[in-house]
């Protein structure tokens, strides 16, 4: 299936037309306020023109939002991307040279995307992708609170712990509590509070997007305060500061245009291939992080947003603008403001374009600090408590990863950060992989203990040393099994150290290697060196305690999960001659409790009798009789289970009077119904309506378990040959309770109970 034809989750409210719209009309306006300064600030900490970063948000709305497959992500120019452009302009010499690789860079990103490079998003672990999201908001945390508080040193869109004055993002918020400006901190910190309200109030389902009223209220409140003369009015470099153009024309004389000449210089590649992959691996990480938090957890097509990005940087580019990136900054106000469809993103590139054309000046009166007060909020979503409470529960492995990228990024930049994270989790997954590279267990057969290792699912070279340490380890004179049923590679180093163990290693030690599961292609063929079915041998050597002791066990093993390794094929060839099973089993007929399973048993192992309620009638009696004084089982066991239909419904004909044929019309069912309802004791009978259904089992149930006792009464006082071989310690008679909901048995007491 290709990746623009996968499904994509429902909501679970579905959106209508209009809903939608307004949504992403809001969201698209929240999103243009945000990233009005942000381009420009970006743009300001590159070194480019102050219309490049307007020209690059304009392409990232207008173009990308359409290309894309995301319906959240938001693309422009990117913090990510200011040391990248900074560094190229300088090798090459001019900011036109550089439109030029921008314009590379492009193509280079629609071939990955046409040659499937998008599956490297597949390899980011949801712990980085978790603490990107976490990073992301403490920086923004960090970096907007000297904005709303009105200190400005340092432009918008900046990300970096370094900054281009010489400080860095704690220094500059050090220097912000010496740097206060009245009006802008009272404007940021009541447009906060406004923001924080705004969810706990009836006005979160309004049409109108909080970040909106916080930013006008803060332009009508400056206002007045220049009105007034007011000391606290706050001054333009606190304020928005778009350059003011007389209309279209000027506007784009003033876009710088690629210096096509350029192409003839060699360091045009290489500043076009290294846009093209730091692009590219923003563009990823940040698609994956949108995807995360989409309430309505659509998928992002990779490839797909590759090539949109790519086709955006080569507009831009031609245009005079910054390169592009899916930006993670506003996908996640974008997504905050409740927008549902890429109309969002369409309509902030739209307002970008025409209100920077035609409303400049209004757009001069926005105060910084309203709309670092929008992204605070942002923020403290993305950087929330409860994330860091979830990464920590979930383990080490998780968490250390994950707290490693949020301290990492924060403290260098986006894709440091990120790498810095990616290696933590790799050095995790090396550490698990290289001590964790395989199973190790003892099984107990019924011929005798068996060592098995397992297989992971990948056995690298890394592996060598533990599983040499692990076949020192295995018995002298003992049978181990090399099991490979579930890895998909195994390293050849891996398969020349099984050999020597097997052809050297093992002889000398005496020890039988059995191999599992190896796939052709590593030229070794499956074997089995140990007996996994009762022998006469073997089943000589048992003892009643010994074949109850294997039942135990082998229902362990089936409540957990892990049963033998047995090779049933050459099961049948060993027992076609004869059978020597360790015990005959009494149980119901219900297709819930298979003996064979519930206790982990090979062909052979057991004789089964299967009859509504467990009863046992002559023609039982004889099978058991059979089965013990001459097959030789050493173990009579009759089973009985919770929630028993033939135990129920003799209950309920005790309590109507009727019989098993009247009630059902089944003739021949009476004399089952009639030998179980000896097991409802006098003056246990239910009278009338049962109080719960709870009762009602709890006395089934009961019924049950005295059914079995009374069972093991009557089998030994109606045969002599059982009793007789039980009184000689030949074998045990005893009663079970099987749990249908949780595959545990119950070994019953010995109890007195009323013979048949």
């Amino acid at each position: 299936m290709s990746e623009t034809n996968a499904p994509t989750p429902v909501p679970s409210v579905p959106l209508s037309g209009w809903n939608s719209l307004t949504k992403d009309l809001a969201g698209g306006l929240v999103v243009f306020l945000v990233a009005l300064p942000l381009c420009l600030g970006i743009a300001l900490a590159s070194g480019a023109p102050m219309v490049a970063g307007i020209v690059s948000g304009v392409v990232g709305g207008l173009l990308v939002s359409w290309l894309s497959g995301s319906h959240t992500s938001v693309s422009g120019p990117a913090a990510g991307l200011v040391a990248v452009v900074l560094g190229q302009v300088a090798v090459l010499g001019s900011y036109e040279a550089f439109l030029v690789a921008v314009i590379l860079a492009g193509a280079i990103q629609v071939l990955l995307g046409a040659l499937r490079a998008g599956f490297i998003a597949a390899f980011f672990p949801s712990s980085v992708i978790k603490g990107l999201l976490a990073a992301i908001g403490l920086i923004l945390i960090l970096k907007q609170i000297p904005h709303m508080v009105g200190h400005d040193a340092d432009p918008e869109g900046s990300m970096g712990f370094l900054q281009a004055d010489g400080k860095n993002t704690l220094s500059e918020l050090f220097s912000s509590l010496f740097a206060l400006d009245a009006g802008a901190m009272m404007i940021g910190l009541v447009s906060l509070a406004i923001l924080l309200a705004w969810d706990r109030s009836r006005f979160k389902k309004s049409l109108i997007p909080a970040p909106l009223v916080v930013v006008l209220l803060g332009v009508a409140v400056n206002l007045v305060l220049k009105a007034k003369g007011s000391s606290w009015a706050i001054g333009t470099s606190h304020l928005v500061q778009l350059p003011t153009v007389a209309g279209i024309g000027e506007f784009l004389q003033a876009l710088p245009s690629p210096d096509l000449k350029a192409f003839g210089n060699p360091a045009i590649i290489m500043a076009a291939v290294t846009i093209a992959v730091v692009a590219s691996l923003e563009t990823l990480l940040n698609l994956e992080a949108v995807d995360k938090l989409d309430p309505r957890k659509r998928v992002s097509p990779p490839n797909r947003e590759l090539m949109a990005q790519g086709a955006g940087n080569i507009v831009s580019g031609l245009l005079g603008g910054l390169p592009i990136t899916s930006v993670i900054v506003r996908s996640s106000v974008n997504i905050n403001a409740g927008a549902a469809t890429r109309l969002s993103a369409f309509f902030h590139g739209a307002l970008l374009a025409l209100l920077v054309l035609f409303a400049p000046r209004w757009l001069n009166e926005i105060p910084l600090a309203s709309l670092a007060a929008v992204l605070i909020v942002t923020g403290l979503k993305l950087a929330s408590p409860a994330l860091f409470r979830q990464m920590w529960a979930e383990g080490r492995s998780q968490f250390v990863p994950f707290i490693v990228t949020v301290l990492a990024i924060v403290f260098t930049d986006l894709l440091i950060g990120v790498l810095i994270g990616l290696g933590t989790g790799l050095a995790f997954i090396l550490h698990s992989n290289y001590r964790r590279p395989m199973l190790r267990f003892m099984e107990h057969h019924v011929s005798g203990d068996v060592l098995r290792i397992e297989f992971s699912n990948q056995v690298s070279f890394l592996n060598r040393a533990v599983l040499e340490q692990t076949l020192d380890s295995v018995p002298t004179d003992g049978h181990v099994v090399l099991d490979a049923r579930n890895t998909d590679y195994i390293d050849p180093d891996i398969l020349d150290l099984i050999e020597d163990f097997r052809k050297q290693t093992a002889p000398a030690r005496n020890l039988k290697v059995s191999l599992v599961g190896f796939k052709e292609r590593y030229v070794m063929e499956d074997e089995i060196q140990f007996v996994d079915v009762s022998t006469r041998e073997v089943q000589a050597q048992l003892t009643p305690e010994r074949v109850l002791q294997f039942l135990k066990d082998g229902n362990q093993r089936f409540v957990t999960g892990r049963r033998l390794t047995r090779d049933l094929a050459r099961q049948v060839d060993a027992t076609a001659a004869a059978q020597y099973p360790m015990a005959v089993v009494l149980s119901c007929i219900d297709s819930r409790s298979p003996v064979e399973l519930i206790f982990d048993m090979g062909l052979g192992d057991a004789f089964v009798i299967r009859i509504a309620g467990n009863v046992a009638k002559e023609k039982v009696l004889g099978s058991m009789e059979f089965a013990c004084a001459v097959a030789g089982s050493r173990l009579v066991l009759v089973m009985g289970h919770t929630s028993c239909g033939a135990v129920k419904a003799s209950v309920e004909l005790f309590e109507t009077g009727k019989t098993a044929s009247q009630a059902t019309g089944c003739e021949h069912l009476d004399a089952l119904v009639n030998e179980i309802q000896k097991s409802i004791e006098p003056g246990t009978k239910p009278h009338g309506d049962w109080v719960t259904l709870e009762t009602k089992r709890i006395f089934v149930d009961d019924v049950a378990t005295r059914n079995v006792i009374r069972t093991i009464a009557g089998i030994r006082t109606a045969s002599r040959t059982l009793r007789e071989l039980e009184a000689a310690g030949k074998i045990a008679i005893l009663g079970a309770m099987y749990d249908i909901k949780t595959g545990k048995v119950t070994f019953l007491e010995e109890k007195a109970g009323p013979a048949a």
